[in-house]
Formats: structure tokens, sequence, C-alpha cells
């Protein structure tokens, strides 16, 4: 790396000497800058970093030791060498150019190897002076750039120590949601082995076979929407969620799935109220927006403290609004963002269930069909979630897929 040339202030009020000095110290490693006063050498100070000032002495106006001691009272240039020029030898040009700043002093005629000496000397110990600014610079930069990477690798540390407790906490209520419904299949199974040991028909009648038939469904279907909760969080994850978009009626949609859930509705939160709007039809993907509505619903049906639930969709231009309303235990204003995140639960009791999966899920899906969720909730006061799709853009990037007949959304 070739080294930047050292540059040299010279001042003296005769253009004769000033020649005379600049080819006497003329070099390929100098920038020589030339002042005829020092009000002039001032102005060069402020636009140029010097090595070295080599100063006339007896100069008209200002002369060289107040040019010296404006120098040293300015702060760009307060640690430049100044070396005065004399045609004299006076002893007490020697004490003033001490106190006015000066290192050093050269007498007329001049000496061309002692010039040359001195400001060898002095160009080295500039470079040298640059060279450590450097290499402390460098230093600094090394130091900050290892605190800035300290503090990522405490920050990914605390990340990592959350993920592991977010990860423990979530096989936790995993395990227990998916044991639930096992273990009671478990005994149901178990209590129908002891009726055939002991030849007991009538529990086997057909209005007993069928409500055990369709309580074995239910428990089933729990297993398989947990099971595939968690795998469509871990595609979100990678990004690998897909998406297949066809016009279909939502009015239609949303009455099979409140029919579905009409009997946990009535069973868990004594009745509910349904306001439809017949005949909305657009472009999206059947299978997620019934996954969006039927967890909206199972989180009213959960946190609605049995209290009536209240399911809504309308149109608004080119745009379909979606809200479930509950009357239960409400939401804190400091946890509204947080119930979107991914194994977060609008309550933090055991009772209430689920693997906080339902509304990150609800929440990716309706911002894939480049829409938006509301959450209008109070504590004690129950919870409204309101969503809003666009009719017809569909899902970037989503396979359009041929219109299925009506029925229940299967994937």
């Amino acid at each position: 790396m070739q080294t930047a040339k050292a540059k040299i202030l010279v001042v003296d009020d005769l253009a004769e000497n000033l020649l005379a000095l600049e080819a006497l110290i003329r070099s390929d490693m100098l920038e020589i800058h030339t002042a005829q006063s020092g009000l002039q050498a001032l102005e060069l100070i402020l636009l140029h970093d010097f090595a070295l000032a080599l100063i006339d002495v007896q100069m008209p106006g200002m002369n060289g030791f107040e040019l010296a001691e404006y120098m040293r009272g300015t702060e760009k240039s307060k640690h430049v060498p100044i070396v005065f020029v004399t045609a004299g030898n006076k002893e007490h040009f020697v004490f003033k150019g001490y106190e006015s700043g000066a290192v050093d002093f050269l007498h007329k005629p001049l000496d061309a190897h002692a010039v040359r000496s001195k400001i060898n000397i002095f160009v080295e110990l500039h470079q040298q002076r640059l060279a450590l600014r450097c290499q402390l610079q460098a230093l600094e930069n090394s130091r900050a750039a290892q605190e800035k990477l300290l503090l990522e690798l405490q920050k990914t540390q605390g990340e990592l120590q959350q993920a592991v407790r977010v990860r423990d906490d979530f096989m936790a209520i995993a395990s227990h949601e998916l044991k639930t419904p096992l273990a009671t299949l478990k005994l149901q199974n178990q209590l129908r082995q002891r009726h055939l040991d002991r030849d007991n028909q009538d529990a086997f009648a057909p209005d007993k076979l069928r409500k055990m038939i369709e309580t074995d469904s239910r428990l089933v279907e729990t297993v398989i929407r947990l099971i595939d909760d968690m795998l469509d969080v871990s595609r979100i994850r990678v990004g690998k969620l897909t998406y297949a978009t066809t016009h279909f009626d939502l009015s239609e949609l949303t009455h099979e799935i409140v029919e579905r859930f009409a009997e946990q509705l009535t069973l868990s939160n004594h009745s509910y109220t349904v306001n439809i709007t017949d005949g909305i039809t657009g472009l999206w993907d059947r299978y997620r927006l019934d996954q969006v509505i039927s967890n909206l619903i199972t989180n009213a049906i959960r946190y609605g403290n049995g209290k009536p639930v209240e399911i809504s969709l309308t149109r608004q231009d080119d745009r379909v609004s979606l809200s479930v309303r509950d009357q239960g235990v409400g939401i804190a204003p400091q946890d509204k963002a947080r119930i979107f995140q991914v194994f977060e639960r609008a309550s933090a009791t055991s009772e209430s269930g689920g693997l906080g999966l339902g509304l990150f899920i609800v929440a990716q899906i309706v911002e894939a069909h480049n829409g938006r969720i509301r959450l209008d909730s109070a504590s004690g006061e129950g919870s409204t979630f309101t969503i809003e799709l666009p009719i017809d853009e569909g899902v970037a990037g989503a396979n359009p897929v041929t219109p299925a007949q009506p029925g229940p959304a299967t994937r």
C-alpha cells in the first residue's frame, strides 16, 4: 500500500525565500504548501493536516511567533511541529520561539543537509503518529465489533433459553392435550371389553352404540386437529404451508362449520346466535378458511365462560367481514399482541386447554389471504375477533383448483 505524501507548510513573506526553501526540500514524498503571511497560513491550516510547519520569524503584520501562538490555540494544528527559520541567532529569539511552541530552529544561511535531515525526522514522526492513530482506530473498531458480537451472542443465548423453555412448556401441554382424548378412548374401550366379557348385550343397543361412535369420532377428530395444528406450525415456520384457491360460497361454508359445532356451542355456551349474509362468494382457500373459522369458534367455546356466542358474516364492498364474539374472560391490553404468537394462549390456566397454536395459525392464514385480523377485548368483558378478507385477490403463489361440490372441507 503506497504511503500518502506528507504535507509541509512553508511560511515566509518574501517570494524568493519561499522558492529557495521549496527547491531545497522538494521531494517525491512531500507535498509542499506555501504562504506569504500569517493569515494565508491559517487558511491553509484549516484545510490540511500538516506534518511540519517551517515559519519565518520576521514577517510584517503577524510575525512567526504570533502565528505559532494561533496554531497552538487551534485544535487542528496544536500538535503540528513548528520549526522557526531566522536570519539571526539572537538568544531572546530562541527563548521566545520555544515559549511560542517551536520544536527547533533553522538559521540562515541554511544547511541543505541539516534541513533535509530535520524534515525527514519530523515527517517520519508524523507518519508514525498517523500509523498509531490507524492502529488505535482499528483496535477501537475491533473492540466495538467484539462488544456487538457479545451482545448478539447474549441475545441469541437468551432466545435459545427462551426457545428451550417454550419447547418444554409446549411438550408438557401437548402431551396433556393429546393424552386426554386418548385416555378417554382407552377407558371406553376397557369398559366395552368388560361388557363383552360379561356378554352384556344391552350395552350395545343401537342407540347406545350410535352414541359410542359419535363420542369416539369427536375424540379422534380432536387428536387429528391437534396433530394438524402442530404440523401446520412447522410448515409455516419453513414457508411450506400450501394454499389452493377456488371460488366458493363462504356463507355456505360458515353455516356448515356452525352446524358442526352446534352441539358444543349449545352444551358449553347454552346458546349461540348467527347472522350470516347469504351468497358471499370469493376466491379463497376453502380448507384454510375452514381452519380459521373453526379455530375462532373453538376459541370462543373454550374462553366464553359458558355464555352465548355470536357469529356474523357480512360483505362490505369488495371485502368480507367475519366476526366471532364471546362474553367470557376477555383479554388484557398487554396480552392482545402476544396471543397471536406461537404457543401462546389467551389464558394461562390449564383448565382452558389448547396448545396455543390456533390464533397463530389464524393470523398466518389471514395474512396470506391479504387480509387482516382485529381483536376487540377487555378483561372480564369478552372478546370479538374480526377478520376482513378481500373478495377476489386469492393467495399469492397459491395453486388454483377446480371448484368442489359443497361439503365439509378436507385435506
